[in-house]
């Protein structure tokens, strides 16, 4: 049999690659979504021409909104893409069926794609999480990412899981967290190994992914590319080019911002920076609280050094 050629190699979906840039989801004191304020953040990701609006993702404060709510933010965001960006919706919730809901909502609202995260209060097994992920799947015909993002549900993916989840229909992609000892060749080569040559391998932790994509990552889930879009995708086609030197000269720039990030959460250091450039995203859900005022000189010279 002849060798394969690029023509016959399976293609990756097109929307778990590049930059998927991920946005907060503004909303006021009671948990309603602010339309208006989160189109002009989706109106900047359109504007850099992103690969993909990662909606509702940990960004997006997705645990703390109810599925109204959720519905409100699709359906706006999906209106302000108008088809330029596409657009991946996180569909975490503690339920099976409350996640079945969740992804025929954003179906039935013009989503894209689905992501996942496998939010539990009881830890969850490894054949709790694969039957969790197969029923999500099912529900739409939508392609579907695997979130693996142990920081906050304290469950973490094996290979082999993986594996069995990237054999079933519409899983099309996992967003990985950044990799043990930085070895992101050697993660990727493994996962590669188990998993479809369709399927798509990302990362999030926006301070390592300039590393992960010279590496070969197909995907950056970016925080700060819901904030800072067209930084963010300079950084991602220079370091998906193989350009290292240039790819270290923009990571450069985010260097403050990513200290500030260790030091305070991404998730407090954007709605702060959100806030600076006059985009009235609001405060963080509570319980969380911004961060305090001796923080706030650095997140602003952090950000003075981006240009968006």
């Amino acid at each position: 049999m002849p060798a394969a050629t690029p023509a016959d190699m399976p293609t990756k979906p097109p929307v778990f690659t590049g930059l998927s840039a991920f946005p907060l989801t503004p909303a006021d004191e009671n948990g309603r979504v602010d339309t208006d304020a989160l189109q002009r953040l989706v109106a900047r990701i359109v504007d850099a021409k992103a690969n993909s609006i990662g909606l509702l993702g940990s960004t997006g404060a997705y645990m703390y909104l109810a599925r109204e709510q959720r519905r409100r933010a699709v359906k706006a965001a999906v209106e302000c893409a108008a088809g330029k960006v596409p657009v991946i919706v996180g569909i975490g919730a503690l339920r099976t069926d409350e996640v079945q809901a969740l992804a025929r909502d954003a179906a039935a609202c013009g989503a894209d794609a689905l992501l996942l995260a496998p939010v539990s209060y009881t830890p969850l097994t490894e054949e709790e999480a694969f039957r969790h992920y197969e029923a999500a799947a099912s529900a739409t015909d939508l392609p579907l990412a695997i979130y693996n993002n142990p920081s906050t549900t304290h469950f973490s993916f094996s290979d082999g899981l993986i594996a069995r989840l990237a054999g079933l229909a519409n899983i099309s992609a996992v967003k990985m967290p950044i990799a043990e000892d930085l070895d992101f060749s050697g993660e990727l080569a493994q996962l590669r190994s188990v998993t479809p040559g369709s399927f798509s391998i990302g990362y999030s932790g926006d301070w390592e992914c300039g590393k992960a994509l010279l590496s070969g990552a197909d995907c950056w889930y970016s925080v700060i590319g819901g904030l800072f879009p067209k930084p963010s995708l300079a950084l991602t086609r220079a370091a998906l080019a193989g350009d290292a030197t240039e790819t270290a000269r923009l990571d450069a720039l985010f260097h403050p911002l990513w200290q500030a990030f260790k030091a305070h959460g991404s998730l407090r250091v954007v709605y702060a920076a959100a806030e600076m450039l006059g985009l009235k995203t609001g405060l963080p859900p509570r319980p969380l609280l911004p961060p305090g005022p001796d923080a706030l000189p650095a997140i602003e010279a952090a950000i003075a050094g981006l240009k968006d």
